[in-house]
């Protein structure tokens, strides 16, 4: 496909599958934004590229999700049309729980509120493009963790690394599916799950429990299982849904490998399948409605 004057976006592109979506995206002519916390982690990436014929121009710029300050300083900074936004970056199984200024969580504020707010605030500059897509990156823990619009930032119930994360993931399908709101202004919204990768995401797994997952040895070698994708593999669906004509028009649906996954029945943890929880358009509609409020405070 040529991308050759198309605007994208990737949060948390300096490495891992965002990394390997910006090369994908550039490499077919786009002009691609790397947001992250540390622009300076992506200056190889830049240079990388760079040197690749036909490639588009890649920049990037600071952006801290977790922090409204941030994304309101990125946002106001944006000028023109933005075409393809990929929300990326993420947060997994911080061992303590740990709250933004604002107060929340810091995995649904990194994974989803910061995300939503970003998203919101381009609002125009999607529309502006005419046939925007917005991408967002779930996980297959979504399916162990409905939204608990009661106590969403773990006030009152018993933090758990792996509830919060499956929570943000899940808010972040939800996400997709309230977007249908956006249909009108020529807007899509979808959300994947990239499958299990080795990256910098597992970085707040303590080395036990990466040993009692299979994936390190006795002497800290990452030791990834034979169902374990690639960077580039995990990041072939971030891809498609955020090029392919045959996603023309889709919106609020959920992927994995390539394809749309099946609906699981009721909410159990069936691999390869999205949770109805996460497709119930009134918990979408539900959510949208908290977290504006939560990012106008």
């Amino acid at each position: 496909m040529d991308l050759t004057g198309r605007r994208a976006l990737v949060t948390g592109g300096a490495s891992g599958i965002g990394a390997e979506t910006v090369r994908a995206l550039a490499a077919a002519g786009a002009e691609v934004t790397i947001a992250t916390r540390r622009p300076e982690t992506a200056e190889l990436l830049i240079r990388e590229i760079a040197d690749v014929g036909g490639a588009g121009s890649v920049r990037a710029s600071d952006l801290d999700l977790s922090d409204l300050t941030s994304v309101d300083a990125f946002t106001r900074a944006w000028q023109g049309p933005l075409d393809l936004l990929v929300a990326n970056a993420g947060i997994m199984a911080l061992p303590q729980k740990e709250v933004t200024p604002e107060g929340w969580e810091l995995q649904l504020a990194t994974n989803f509120l910061g995300h939503f707010a970003l998203a919101t605030a381009l609002h125009g500059a999607l529309a502006e493009s005419g046939s925007a897509r917005i991408v967002v990156v779930s996980s297959g823990a979504h399916r162990q963790a409905p939204f608990d619009f009661g106590d969403p930032q773990f006030d009152r119930r018993p933090y758990d690394p792996w509830a919060a994360y499956g929570q943000s993931k899940t808010a972040g399908v939800l996400f997709a599916v309230g977007a249908r709101r956006w249909a009108i202004d020529g807007i899509t919204a979808n959300a994947l799950n990239p499958g299990y990768i080795l990256t910098n995401l597992q970085r707040h797994i303590d080395d036990e429990t990466m040993r009692s997952l299979g994936v390190m040895d006795a002497e800290g070698n990452l030791t990834p299982l034979s169902y374990y994708k690639t960077p580039a593999q995990g990041a072939a669906t971030s891809v498609l849904l955020a090029t392919s004509p045959l996603l023309d028009d889709v919106t609020g649906r959920y992927f994995e490998d390539n394809q749309e996954a099946p609906v699981a029945a009721g909410d159990t943890n069936t691999p390869g399948a999205v949770a109805t929880h996460a497709l119930d358009p009134e918990s979408a509609d539900r959510l949208w409605q908290y977290a504006a409020g939560a990012i106008r405070l």
